[in-house]
């Protein structure tokens, strides 16, 4: 039912157009988006549908969503090894695992090289770094919200990351520099916009959006589950379920889920 009514409506977005002003204000991006063709949008469309008819989306409870719970011990996810990435303990979802691995295979083709340097995070992990960083940056923006504003440039509350799905992936280079006109990942980040699309990953965090994250050029998601679980988790979850680390009371005044789970490029929706 999800992947129906997702590639309908991914269908009838592509007919009508999106329009990023009609989103709620949130944090501003301040660099122009970046217009997909029309034939770009039809590729999309039938690139992820394709991808989608072999994907059952999974039961996502509160927890899952929120990523409360062990990857390692979850039936539905595999290890991610070599030569996929060079970092150990590294786990995703086994359909976008074995997308990736259908994009890896191409872009080797290519001579293109696609590592994975993070995938799936626990909202244990996603604390830690959130808590480090709230230290790290208290003498700077010793105001809570300040704070948790700034951290919220790149790096999500607990709760409230796509990489607690396994249907995230980032690859290759956590800078965005490293992906622009004369960075080592130029030619990389120039694959990855001609062709995720063909095996079902979208990049959510893309400049020009009118809120949330700023962008990141390393940062993929495999729709054909990303999808259907963003939009349970915007039925399920509210700023309420945010809660068990520094800083979470600030998630309803800042706007979560509205301005940041919600706050992805529109293709990704």
């Amino acid at each position: 039912m999800y992947i129906f009514f997702w590639a309908f409506s991914l269908f009838f977005q592509a007919c009508q157009g999106s329009d990023p002003s009609s989103e709620a204000s949130g944090v501003p991006l301040k660099v122009a988006a970046p217009v997909a063709s029309d034939t770009m949008a039809a590729t999309l469309v039938a690139g992820a549908a394709a991808s989608a008819a072999a994907v059952t989306v999974p039961d996502a409870d509160s927890d899952y969503l929120l990523g409360k719970f062990d990857p390692a011990t979850h039936p539905d996810f595999v290890k991610v090894g070599k030569p996929y990435t060079d970092r150990a303990g590294m786990m995703l979802r086994k359909e976008s695992f074995e997308a990736f691995k259908k994009m890896w295979a191409a872009a080797q083709k290519d001579k293109v090289v696609l590592k994975i340097i993070s995938s799936t995070r626990s909202f244990g992990q996603q604390k830690n770094i959130w808590e480090a960083k709230w230290e790290r940056f208290a003498k700077d923006a010793p105001l809570p919200k300040n704070r948790a504003l700034k951290i919220l440039e790149f790096s999500s509350m607990p709760g409230s990351s796509r990489h607690h799905w396994g249907s995230d992936i980032d690859l290759n280079d956590l800078n965005n520099a490293a992906f622009e006109t004369g960075g080592k990942y130029q030619k990389v980040y120039a694959w990855l916009n001609e062709h995720a699309h063909e095996y079902g990953f979208c990049q959510p965090y893309t400049a020009g959006r009118p809120n949330g994250y700023h962008e990141e050029k390393w940062h993929w998601s495999y729709t054909p589950l990303s999808k259907p679980l963003l939009d349970e988790y915007q039925k399920t979850i509210t700023a309420s379920d945010i809660k068990g680390f520094k800083g979470a009371e600030l998630a309803a005044e800042i706007g979560i889920i509205q301005h940041y789970v919600g706050g992805i490029n529109q293709q990704c929706k």
